[in-house]
């Protein structure tokens, strides 16, 4: 009896389970949500093939045609002597084990996760400092495979190469730059480096511009580059010539060096005695010519070798320090003549040195010639027929504005025969040489 019991409960289960099975298949049946992963045969055919090695093997080279199109320069530092560039890079080559049947002919376009599981051209940047391909929001990245088994790979990159400059027509200057472009591994027996198009295939934005910068040319070349231990190698060049803008630097250096350069003249129309005043003026000019050269040179690489701008720096400091000396020359022949005066006139009285220190006190000049003295005298007299006047009139105000009118008729006069030769010439050569400097530097600069 147990084992019919058994047999039974085996059963009951045997039929329990096919009434579940053909339940579920129904279910997945009335589902009509979830899709079955079908499986799609590979075009490609990756997995049967060694893409470790180059197209052909063993044979000729593999032609590799390079196309560019540049986006922008993003900068130009003359501080590190490099430059910026981004630009599309596009390969094409063709290789048969890509090659797969199409009745309407179509290509096929991939992204980056193709990349590692074929060959592509293993080009790089030479004189490169930095590099890197553009991951926003996925990897730049594009790879399209015709039937034939040509193939495009385009790649958005921002490259920093250097750029050897030379600063010796700085700020006038024009600059020279290129990007070159090389395969790493594979010389001119493995592969052909070549412009797909020729000239035409480097582009550039219509309205690509730069701050410092007016971009005159862009130009594709090519060449050979050898290496001893390697052989040679095909290397492709992207050329373009950048002139600078000089309205910047006219503003910022060469405006105010010409300012403080005329600044300094106005000491050769001041009295020789105003002492505190000439100095002050030629200290204040020097060091602020300082101040202009030091803040252009922060801004430049050390170079060992004369710039335009240092030139017309470094001349207009020297005019300013010109006249400078120009003042110690003129105080000290001042010196020299007061010195030849005292010894054919003698001691001066101690009243007539009163009524001097009086009359420098009023008009601000040390007379130290006969003539001054003659005119200080003039003053003195004038003063006390000015005294004697005051105590017949009545008003003191009246007499006061009288002696200062008189006086004052007397220091245009004084100031002009006080006036030394030297600041005489002075006055018509520092500009005159200045303006011949001014058309020598900048007909030969410019």
């Amino acid at each position: 009896m147990f084992i019919c019991l058994d047999v039974f409960f085996y059963k009951r289960q045997a039929i329990d389970k096919v009434r579940n099975s053909k339940q579920e298949t129904r279910m997945k049946k009335d589902d009509s949500t979830k899709v079955r992963p079908q499986k799609y045969e590979q075009p490609l055919h990756i997995e049967d093939n060694d893409f470790a090695m180059r197209p052909g093997f063993g044979g000729s080279p593999v032609p590799v045609g390079i196309d560019v199109h540049v986006e922008s320069i993003d900068s130009i530092s003359e501080t590190n002597m490099d430059f910026t560039m981004t630009f599309y890079l596009r390969h094409y080559w063709k290789d048969e084990r890509l090659s797969f049947p199409s009745t309407a002919n179509k290509s096929m376009t991939f992204d980056h996760r193709l990349i590692r599981k074929i060959w592509v051209p293993d080009i790089f940047f030479v004189h490169s400092k930095r590099s890197f391909i553009h991951d926003t929001t996925m990897e730049n990245i594009m790879l399209r495979v015709h039937p034939d088994g040509n193939v495009l790979l385009s790649l958005r990159i921002t490259v920093s190469a250097m750029c050897f400059m030379d600063f010796s027509r700085f700020p006038l200057d024009t600059q020279n730059c290129s990007l070159e472009l090389e395969s790493y591994a594979y010389n001119e027996d493995d592969l052909m480096l070549y412009w797909k198009h020729g000239n035409k295939s480097l582009n550039t934005e219509e309205h690509m511009s730069l701050s410092q910068f007016f971009i005159e040319d862009f130009s594709a070349s090519s060449g050979l580059a050898f290496y001893s231990s390697t052989g040679w190698y095909n290397r492709l060049f992207i050329n373009f010539v950048l002139r600078r803008h000089i309205f910047f630097f006219v503003l910022q250096t060469y405006f105010p060096a010409i300012l403080m350069v005329m600044l300094s003249w106005v000491s050769f129309w001041i009295d020789r005695r105003a002492v505190p005043a000439r100095v002050s003026l030629g200290i204040t000019t020097v060091l602020t010519m300082s101040t202009i050269i030091t803040a252009v040179s922060a801004s430049m690489p050390q170079v060992s070798y004369l710039k335009a701008v240092d030139v017309y720096l470094w001349v207009s400091s020297f005019f300013v320090f010109l006249s400078v000396i120009e003042y110690a020359a003129v105080n000290y022949l001042t010196t020299v003549e007061e010195r030849k005066q005292f010894k054919k006139t003698g001691k001066i009285s101690r009243m007539y040195n009163i009524d001097v220190v009086q009359a420098m006190a009023f008009d601000g000049c040390y007379h130290d010639s006969e003539i001054d003295m003659d005119q200080t005298s003039l003053s003195l007299n004038s003063e006390d027929f000015m005294r004697r006047k005051s105590i017949r009139s009545p008003s003191t105000d009246s007499t006061r504005i009288k002696r200062r009118k008189s006086l004052g008729g007397h220091v245009g006069r004084i100031i002009l025969e006080n006036n030394h030769v030297i600041d005489t010439y002075s006055r018509i050569l520092f500009p005159v040489v200045y303006l011949l400097f001014n058309l020598f530097y900048w007909g030969v600069y410019v």
